[in-house]
């Protein structure tokens, strides 16, 4: 199975920084059956990018859509409008989280992606409280299976999980707790048994389970030598197309052994 890494440029970078930035990353990338790359931008530059891009190197996603094809919803793009653009939607980061957005609302989210060909990353996490009063797995395993409710067993195998504890997302602030592999494997091995128990163990193996938490280019190996983890989710370092390159490069190398 290929790892995949994800880099989420969040609110940064208009069409031509971000054209700029994929002309100076994409020589750095060779095509890997090992390794898929995906690049998720803020949505006015995805067309650009669609046009711009080596696609035997890298792949589009959407920050997110909305859970309806159309409708009178100013200021929304639906899954529907970016088929044939995206291959992925990032659904449920925790940023959405914050500003509202629930587990039912998710769980259409990632309805929508389904029936328009798109391939969700489904986020899920706890938060430092959560952690402290040794809630995380708990609260982990019921977020993913009221995001999953709309879900079938043949299609959970399409779908991505991104684990991104928010203790350990540092918001470009700097305040992130760094997470180690045993600070995390234990609710990593409850996702994928949630989603074995849920779905078959079929479901369970086929999933492809991101991790996503403050990574740099610095501490990926440690999170790609993990056996419950199948990718990344990048944040800050991604802007970086050197330190993004990196990590793109560790995951390929880890991928041999």
């Amino acid at each position: 199975m290929a790892r995949l890494i994800v880099a989420n440029w969040k609110m940064n970078l208009d069409p031509a920084a971000a054209i700029k930035l994929v002309t100076k990353l994409e020589p750095k990338i060779d095509p890997s059956e090992r390794v898929e790359v995906v690049i998720l931008p803020p949505s006015i530059d995805l067309y650009p990018l669609d046009e711009t891009i080596d696609k035997t190197k890298l792949k589009l996603g959407a920050q997110n859509i909305h859970y309806l094809d159309e409708g009178p919803f100013t200021g929304e793009v639906s899954a529907a409008m970016l088929k044939g653009v995206i291959d992925y939607a990032l659904i449920g980061h925790s940023e959405r989280r914050a500003m509202g957005e629930d587990d039912k609302l998710i769980a259409k989210k990632v309805a929508a992606a389904y029936r328009n060909g798109i391939t969700s990353i489904v986020c899920i996490g706890e938060n430092l409280d959560q952690r402290e009063h040794k809630l995380s797995s708990k609260v982990v395993v019921d977020q993913l299976t009221a995001d999953l409710a709309l879900v079938t067993a043949e299609e959970v195998k399409d779908i991505v999980i991104a684990y991104e504890p928010l203790w350990a997302i540092s918001h470009g602030d700097g305040k992130g707790r760094h997470a180690t592999p045993d600070d995390i494997r234990a609710v990593l091995r409850a996702i994928r048994s949630t989603v074995e128990d849920l779905y078959g163990e079929a479901g369970g193996v086929g999933m492809r389970l991101l991790y996503g938490g403050s990574v740099n280019a610095d501490d990926c190996m440690a999170y790609l030598g993990m056996d419950e983890i199948d990718g990344l989710l990048v944040g800050g370092d991604s802007l970086n197309y050197e330190d993004f390159a990196s990590i793109i490069d560790a995951s390929d190398r880890e991928n041999t052994d």
